[in-house]
């Protein structure tokens, strides 16, 4: 009886992980092969951009109750949207230069065969993210490793930084902070808890790492089914 129910939840997850699919407009369904084992979604075959790759795998991280996704789509680009690695490498920095929220100058970008590596260190974790998502939209990029380390120049507070984290997630209407257990180990967050869906889980992590001083966030909050 219980491998029924799972089997069904699975199912049910499928279902609203294509439907999801089929409203993404940055994607067509037909590319995309979904099967989904105790709540991890697999996604399998082609699309011509990796923009395409990413815009999937955040639909179904969208569903609730995904607990996780497995991102097997491959990238193959037509010869008409081809670039070179010089190519891809100029406009890659060039894209991070008109980024607002990206230091350009702490950054080092490297291509090969139109795969993008970043590396360097930035202030804040949204600078990291930024600068990760100016590239994985470029034409002819296969992939992108994120290799920029956040080093922040102010040190975290730990006196009081668990409760003001506690108060930011509460604040917050996309999340339910009650089932959220915060501590605070120098400039390092432990997140543990237990959430509904993958994008509440990303958001509470997003809201922790806007915490002056921290270096790292071990987010160890689970998605429930």
């Amino acid at each position: 009886m219980a491998t029924a129910t799972t089997t069904r939840t699975d199912q049910e997850i499928q279902t609203a992980v294509l439907d999801e699919l089929t409203w993404e407009p940055r994607v067509r369904p037909n590319e995309i092969g979904v099967t989904v084992t105790e709540g991890v979604v697999t996604l399998s075959g082609s699309v011509d951009s990796y923009a395409k790759k990413w815009a999937a795998e955040r639909a179904a991280h969208r569903v609730p109750r995904v607990r996780a996704v497995a991102n097997d789509v491959a990238v193959r680009i037509a010869t008409s949207a081809e670039k070179s690695d010089p190519e891809i490498a100029t406009a890659a920095s060039r894209a991070l230069e008109w980024d607002a929220f990206v230091p350009i100058e702490a950054l080092d970008v490297t291509v090969a065969d139109g795969w993008v590596t970043l590396h360097g260190e930035v202030e804040w974790e949204y600078q990291r993210r930024a600068a990760e998502r100016s590239v994985a939209r470029l034409t002819g990029v296969r992939g992108v490793s994120n290799g920029i380390t956040v080093r922040p120049s102010a040190r975290a507070d730990g006196r009081d930084l668990a409760e003001r984290i506690v108060d930011a997630l509460a604040r917050n209407a996309a999340t339910e902070a009650e089932g959220i257990s915060v501590r605070v180990h120098g400039d390092t967050v432990l997140l543990e808890g237990l959430v509904h869906s993958a994008p509440e889980r990303a958001e509470i992590e997003r809201v922790v790492w806007n915490a002056p001083g921290i270096r790292e966030v071990h987010n160890h909050v689970t998605v429930g089914q």
